[in-house]
């Protein structure tokens, strides 16, 4: 139904913004990319939108703690650069 196609386009746009999250990843871009497809792959045939919402909400959990380690990182960083000892 058209509950089911607008979390469709959620996930979608959930996934395009993990995936660019994963750019910077630690590990490496494409650990996070095979990592993330195989997450949404595995959870591909869920149909009920209560279940949805929460894989979502989820995912966006994800997304912010993944800005939050780039952003202290990034802090980190720059604070080294400003502030030498």
């Amino acid at each position: 139904g058209a509950m089911a196609n607008s979390l469709r386009a959620e996930v979608v746009r959930l996934y395009k913004n993990l995936l660019y999250l994963g750019r910077e990843y630690p590990k490496g871009a494409d650990y996070f990319r095979d990592r993330l497809r195989a997450a949404f792959a595995k959870n591909k045939s869920v149909q009920e939108p209560e279940q949805i919402k929460e894989m979502i909400a989820r995912g966006e959990y994800m997304a912010r703690e993944l800005e939050a380690l780039y952003y202290l990182r990034k802090y980190r960083a720059m604070k080294k650069r400003y502030y030498k000892d």
